[in-house]
């Protein structure tokens, strides 16, 4: 069975849902994994995700900040919110694919929403810095987020850190910038290797080529100067690595109207 999953970073569902709508359109993921959603779970746009052939629907999400979602072709079987640093701030969401979505073995699928951490990367003078410094910390720590050899787990999202020396445009001048620091990067890299995930993103992309999913606002000849960063990712346990056919990041929707400054990033399993 193929098993396609998107993650994009949409930066509010309804302002871009004429956006959401023409990418499923033309690319038909079986599961589509939205963060800043920044929308309460009641005026989700729930009947128009049905209309485009979306019924089942996990969701985490408030007013005006953050918010994650799992919306899917294929039934889901259970879903879960975790939350942390003490903080019910709508960054995490988990959903379970089953029996019911015709798998035999099921398919955890968790969909995270890192801090961004503020523009200052001092932990004195920045508690947001700090937020997203504790809450990679409790990633790493978390027993869900323990791959073994044998659970079939995915996990994707906005990790808002750039990890490697070659998803950023200039390593150099970027480890001064929040989301490629060394300690965020040591931080995210710990989440990965100490709960056992697979990047699925850099195996079917290896360095030292360049991988961006992120191109700044502040930038209006983005595509000219290209200066992008890997902040959205997409993890497999090692049950699942050698199960991912492919990869496609879809830069051009960075140049649609009224844009998210994410892009969509879609893994293909053959699951």
């Amino acid at each position: 069975m193929r098993l396609t999953v998107t993650t994009w970073n949409i930066n509010s569902v309804r302002l871009r849902i004429e956006s959401v709508a023409r990418f499923i359109k033309a690319t038909r993921p079986d599961v589509l994994c939205l963060q800043e959603t920044k929308c309460p779970d009641d005026k989700f746009p729930r009947k128009r995700f049905r209309r485009l052939g979306y019924e089942h629907i996990a969701l985490n999400g408030q007013k005006g900040h953050h918010g994650v979602v799992v919306v899917s072709r294929l039934p889901l079987e259970s879903f879960d919110v975790q939350t942390f640093c003490g903080k019910s701030d709508c960054r995490h969401v988990s959903a379970v694919l089953g029996e019911k979505a015709g798998l035999h073995d099921p398919i955890t699928l968790h969909n995270f929403y890192v801090p961004a951490g503020g523009d200052i990367p001092d932990p004195a003078v920045n508690p947001k810095f700090v937020h997203k410094l504790s809450f990679l910390d409790e990633m790493r720590a978390h027993q869900m987020l323990r791959c073994d050899n044998s659970n079939r787990m995915i996990l994707v999202g906005d990790l808002n850190v750039a990890p490697l020396e070659h998803d950023v445009w200039s390593h150099k001048q970027m480890r001064r910038i929040v989301s490629h620091t060394p300690i965020e990067c040591e931080k995210l890299t710990a989440v990965q290797k100490d709960g056992g995930w697979v990047d699925a993103m850099r195996m079917q992309v290896p360095e030292p080529t360049k991988l961006y999913t992120w191109w700044s606002y502040r930038s209006p000849d983005w595509q000219t100067a290209d200066k992008g960063r890997r902040l959205d990712h997409i993890w497999v346990a090692p049950a699942l690595a050698d199960r991912v056919s492919s990869l496609r990041v879809q830069k051009h929707l960075r140049g649609w109207l009224r844009p998210s400054d994410h892009v969509p990033v879609t893994a293909t399993l053959e699951v």
